[in-house]
């Protein structure tokens, strides 16, 4: 009797891992994603990551800040893999808590250029901050830098979002760490005094803004234009009739470029999957993705898009600053924008 319960204990527990064994494998086939991006483009995007490897994404978003928290609250037990989100101050936010892991990958490292990663977080890709101004009320030559947005001549002329905005946040970041904090506080007051109103809105307000003639100048990130630019909607392309673009500083360091990116999570279930979803991000597919779907500069050299908006943007001289430079500066932005009273 004795023999025969043995037995049958050994049976049931071989079969017992035998059943646990598929469980396992599907388990490693899934890919558990943090968004903060919001485009519905994305979905071909994550489509073709499955479709090469098999991998199941499973996907929560939801804004930057609540996802860091959520995060960093379900810390050891996190289900999360890969964080993605737009913007270099949040992902240095990300990097601040600890929330990502050191990753090394000589396919990240061959194919993102150096001043668009970090030890911990990658660029995938990268949009422009420029100027926009209202055709006939502005020349063009009066805009041709940031530092021009704080001249006098433009006092009540100039619309702005948020200085506490992340975008805002990197632009002062960058100007910080080319001209130092002296400077680059004296050209948020000017800013400041430029205003025509009140800091509100997102990019396509103040787009819309310059072409309503509420003010005259605004920055915007590129893809926030190139949508405008290929919508179906009448009004949008009476509105790009009415503004101009300008790529500033082209004769100095460049115009300045934030990114879109993400990182391995420091206690990812799915390391490996990670790891590779990152890679794939990096590939000439994905790359075109970002590009013909997001209206999103691809990160890697010699990528072939179809974007007749960004064609029609131009060829410019992007600033080349490391984005881990825009991470050591974002606080000090911050402060130097409260001090300024860009609110």
């Amino acid at each position: 009797m004795k023999l025969f319960l043995s037995r049958s204990l050994l049976t049931l527990a071989t079969l017992a891992v035998v059943v646990a064994l598929p469980d396992a494998q599907a388990e490693e086939k899934v890919l558990n994603l943090y968004s903060a991006r919001h485009y519905q483009t994305d979905e071909a995007l994550y489509e073709g990551f499955t479709r090469q490897t098999g991998i199941k994404i499973k996907r929560i978003e939801g804004k930057e800040d609540e996802l860091l928290e959520r995060i960093r609250n379900e810390g050891a037990y996190s289900p999360a893999d890969v964080l993605l989100t737009v913007d270099a101050a949040r992902l240095s936010a990300a990097h601040e808590l600890g929330l990502f892991a050191p990753v090394t990958s000589p396919t990240l490292e061959k194919r993102i250029p150096a001043n668009l990663r970090t030890g911990d977080w990658f660029s995938f890709s990268t949009r422009a901050r420029v100027i926009i101004y209202a055709k006939g009320v502005i020349d063009p030559d009066q805009v041709k830098t940031y530092g021009d947005l704080a001249n006098p001549r433009l006092k009540g002329k100039v619309c702005s979002r948020s200085g506490s905005h992340p975008y805002n946040l990197s632009l002062m970041a960058s100007i910080i760490a080319h001209h130092g904090e002296a400077e680059a506080e004296q050209w948020a007051k000017g800013v400041v005094a430029n205003f025509a109103r009140a800091p509100k809105g997102g990019d396509t307000d103040q787009i819309r803004a310059v072409a309503a003639g509420e003010c005259a100048v605004a920055v915007s990130n590129t893809y926030y234009l190139a949508r405008l630019m290929r919508s179906d909607k009448a009004e949008d392309r009476k509105t790009m009739d009415k503004v101009g673009v300008v790529w500033p500083d082209q004769q100095g360091v460049g115009a300045h470029i934030n990114v879109s990116g993400g990182g391995v999570l420091k206690h990812a279930p799915h390391r490996e999957a990670a790891v590779r979803f990152l890679e794939y991000l990096a590939s000439d597919q994905a790359q075109r993705y970002f590009a013909d779907g997001n209206n999103e500069w691809p990160v890697v050299a010699g990528i072939k898009i179809d974007n007749p908006a960004l064609e029609a943007l131009g060829k410019f001289k992007a600033d080349s600053l490391p984005v881990a430079s825009l991470a050591m500066y974002r606080a000090k932005a911050q402060i130097i924008f409260d001090r300024a009273g860009y609110r």
